[in-house]
Order: C-alpha cells, then sequence, then structure tokens
C-alpha cells in the first residue's frame, strides 16, 4: 500500500462533527537517499527509493486517524501518480470532492535526502496546479458548518491555483474555520494572495522558520503574537518548535467584544515529548493534522496543542512520510501522562 500502512489495518471510526477539508495538493513523493548530492553535471547511486502519496496527503491521515472526518478537495489527474494519489487516499478512508482530470497527470516531488539527513527538493506539479472557478466552486458547494479547511502556501504560490484559492477564502461564510500552513515556500506568496488569506484565518500553524520569515522576528513566541494582529478577529497561531513542542499564542476576543481593552492571551510555550527521532519527514504535517482534528473534536486549544506535539513526537520515532497515530497508538504513546485521561478518558496504564 502507499500510504505507509499495511493492507488491511484499523482506520477509527468516530466521524461525528466537522470535518477536515484539505482545499491543496495531494501529489506524489519520490524519495531518494544517497550519500550526497553530486556535484553538477555528475551523478550517484541511490541507496534507497520509496514512492508514496504527500503534500496535503499526511495532514489529512494524522486528523483522519484520530478520529476525525477528512476529504481531499483538491485536483488529481489520470496516470500513475494519481493513481497511487486515489489509492492512499481510499487505503485511509479519506473523501475526494473533485473529479478525476482527464487531461494529465497529478505531480510529483523528488526528494533527495543525503546521509547526514539533509533533504533538497524538486517539485513539478501536474494537474494539481490548474484549478477552475468550477473547481472552487464544486469545493465551496460542498462544505458543511463547522468544518476546518485547510490551505498550504504551497498551494497560494501557485500562480493559477493562488488567486483563485484567495477569492475562495475570502468569500467564506463564518461558520467555517479556515486554517493556513504557510509552507516553505511562504516568501515567494505575492502579498495580493496571502494578504486577504491572512486577514480570514482563524487558525495559522507554521515552523519557526515560516514565522520568521512572515513576522522578521527570530523569537517565535513574539512571531506568535505578531501574527496573530495579521489574522481574522480572534484568530489563534501555533509556531511549531520540533522537539521543544510549540508556541500557541490563543485566540483573542472575538469580533463581537465591544469592552475595552480587550484582553489577548500571552502567547504560551506548550512542552513537547522528548523522544529518540528516526525520521522527521512529516512531523510537521503530523501536528497540523492532529491540532486540527482535535478542534474538530471539540477541545480546547491549549489541550489541542499539547495533544499535536504528542502526535508529532509519535511521528518522527517511526519510518516513513505518513507515521501518525491512531487513536490507541497516541493513547499508548501517552502512557500515564494526564492528557490521556483528557483526549480518550482513560490512560493507557487504566485500560
Amino acid at each position: 500500500m502507499s500510504a505507509g500502512r499495511a493492507a488491511g489495518a484499523r482506520t477509527p471510526a468516530v466521524l461525528d462533527g466537522p470535518r477536515v477539508v484539505l482545499a491543496g495538493n495531494v501529489i506524489a513523493d519520490l524519495v531518494i537517499e544517497i550519500p550526497a548530492l553530486p556535484e553538477r553535471g555528475g551523478d550517484v547511486i541511490g541507496t534507497r527509493t520509496e514512492l508514496t502519496a504527500g503534500g496535503g496527503f499526511n495532514t489529512l491521515v494524522a486528523a483522519r486517524r484520530l478520529g476525525t472526518g477528512s476529504v481531499f478537495a483538491g485536483l488529481h489527474g489520470t496516470g500513475p501518480y494519481g493513481d497511487l494519489v486515489r489509492e492512499a487516499l481510499v487505503s485511509e478512508d479519506i473523501g475526494v470532492v473533485l473529479p478525476v482530470r482527464a487531461d494529465g497527470d497529478t505531480g510529483f516531488t523528488v526528494a533527495l535526502v543525503e546521509a547526514g539527513g539533509e533533504r533538497t527538493f524538486v517539485t513539478s506539479f501536474g494537474v494539481d496546479a490548474e484549478m477552475t472557478e468550477a473547481d472552487v466552486a464544486a469545493v465551496a458547494e460542498q462544505l458543511r458548518p463547522g468544518d476546518l479547511v485547510q490551505l498550504s502556501g504551497y498551494g497560494l504560490v501557485m500562480p493559477v491555483n493562488g488567486p483563485l484559492l484567495a477569492r475562495f477564502t475570502a468569500l467564506m461564510p463564518p461558520e467555517i474555520v479556515v486554517c493556513l500552513d504557510p509552507a516553505p515556500l511562504v516568501a515567494d506568496i505575492p502579498e495580493a494572495v496571502l494578504a486577504p488569506v491572512l486577514a480570514r484565518t482563524d487558525w495559522l500553524s507554521a515552523n519557526a522558520r515560516e514565522a520568521r520569515l512572515m513576522s522578521g522576528l527570530a523569537d517565535p513566541g513574539a512571531a506568535a503574537s505578531a501574527l496573530r494582529e495579521r489574522l481574522a478577529p480572534g484568530g489563534g497561531v501555533l509556531v511549531r518548535v520540533d522537539k521543544d513542542g510549540c508556541w500557541l499564542a490563543a485566540p483573542g476576543a472575538g469580533p463581537e467584544a465591544e469592552l475595552e481593552p480587550v484582553r489577548v492571551p500571552v502567547p504560551v510555550r506548550v512542552p513537547g515529548f522528548p523522544v529518540r527521532a528516526v525520521d522527521s519527514n512529516g512531523a510537521g504535517d503530523a501536528h497540523v493534522g492532529a491540532f486540527l482534528a482535535l478542534l474538530a473534536q471539540g477541545f480546547d486549544p491549549l489541550t489541542a496543542a499539547r495533544g499535536a506535539n504528542a502526535a508529532a513526537a509519535y511521528a518522527v520515532t517511526r519510518r516513513g512520510p505518513a507515521t501518525a497515530p491512531d487513536r490507541a497508538e497516541l493513547r499508548a504513546f501517552l502512557g500515564e501522562d494526564p492528557l490521556a485521561v483528557r483526549l480518550f478518558g482513560t490512560s493507557s496504564a487504566q485500560r
């Protein structure tokens, strides 16, 4: 199976409530492990190769495995990469909104992984970079009140998709929760695209580098606070800091608040879970997906952020791109931590 789990693996069935809807890209990842990058014009023999579904797939997987309904609302083409993507989505019980495009294949990324873990990427987009007004309208019609719509900087940076997604986001009704992961190419997103998206974003989740690029501030807590001011009224920010957990700038007062002065919560660092990391690929996606899943299930932002830290920590102890835990695995990972009782009603020791 391309999704990173054996056939017949159990998928949680908790589907009540809002869904995580990815209005972005799921593409193929061709991962090649190499001793080192070759010189220009040279060659190198890969030591291991793996072809899997990637892009926003890992975020959807993380949410679905924790029991939240997940839906792919992006484009997928006709060809080997499109087939791979659809097979992976089906294997994880993830819904699909748009029909297959017959005019080309899904895109792919080549990831060159050096012996020291450094990763170099080359991406070639396919039909996934060619949204239309009709595609956007079809996605909008499928949204339900309370859904969490996930956007990625990879979609916003595209010349065709970016402006379409910006207009789509700006017109989103208030009962939809808009979430943005700015992605590594955030500095290349045109301001005319990024600004209206941020102004409608309810939750921004960025890694420390992305937060610095967007805010100009190196301190992740200060960056979280500054970025919160660029979001929709009542928006919140997560800045992921790897093994150290994340910074949470929780939402302040919503637009209905009229009293002055408005109290805005001070950003807090939410501690991580110490583990021996084996593979950090997809850890950020696992964090985003778990956070959104737990929000959708009604947990408060601080609890969801701690759960996301735990899910990301679990993910880096496994090899592969889609290694987020399901509910049983996360409960076992938490052990006697009080968070296990908060999330699941019991700790692993009480089972």
